[in-house]
């Protein structure tokens, strides 16, 4: 873990993420906030990759709380069965769909508690809906955020919540809309958790990371 850095350093960091990306998308495919809350929920320990996949012909059909009841489980369970624990997230995808048609007449709500107590819906997911859809400034630690946010010591923490208070805490206002977007990208195609791209990488002069990577 490195030490934290300083207010000018992570501005100097998140002024080039923000130059080379101004507008960081996620990757989960979706059509509306209900497909983004069953995307996101459907990536837990699984690609974005892997999700897009399987719900391309899923959302076809399913697109709103309703459609999905109506498809039933047995059909969604053969939609998502590429995806790891696909069993239980098919339950937890028609336990949240109902309740959503019975408690919020088949909106999503756009709160944190409320969306926590979705079924298969935890804090990251929660976060991830609300940045990606109602552009709060809501951090999802992942993976890939907790190790780039540990690495660089822009966020250090020895949990996912101690990362995620960091996050909150120690990125200027003005980049914390898309903070957790430049992190999570920088991490998948950059910071690599076994071999990361230091020659290449474009905060390299700026990172404390001891075991840098010389080629």
């Amino acid at each position: 873990m490195a030490k934290q850095l300083d207010y000018h350093t992570i501005r100097a960091i998140f002024t080039r993420f923000q130059e080379a990306d101004p507008e960081p998308k996620g990757e989960l495919d979706h059509v509306n906030v209900y497909t983004l809350v069953v995307a996101v929920a459907l990536s837990a320990q699984a690609t974005d990759a892997g999700v897009n996949k399987a719900t391309k012909e899923l959302f076809k059909v399913a697109d709103t709380p309703q459609k999905m009841l109506d498809l039933g489980l047995e059909a969604l369970t053969d939609h998502i069965k590429t995806i790891g624990l696909f069993r239980q997230k098919a339950k937890n995808v028609m336990k949240l769909s109902q309740i959503l048609v019975d408690e919020y007449n088949g909106e999503v709500p756009n709160s944190r508690a409320a969306l926590q107590s979705l079924p298969g819906v935890g804090r990251k997911t929660a976060n991830v809906v609300l940045n990606m859809w109602w552009q709060q400034p809501a951090q999802a630690v992942d993976t890939h955020i907790f190790r780039v946010g540990n690495r660089t010591g822009i966020a250090p923490g020895k949990t996912v919540d101690a990362v995620e208070r960091a996050v909150e805490d120690n990125i200027p206002a003005d980049f914390q809309l898309h903070a957790h977007h430049w992190l999570i990208l920088h991490g998948r195609y950059h910071c690599k958790a076994r071999k990361p791209m230091c020659p290449t990488c474009i905060i390299k002069d700026l990172c404390p990371f001891e075991d840098k990577t010389v080629h």
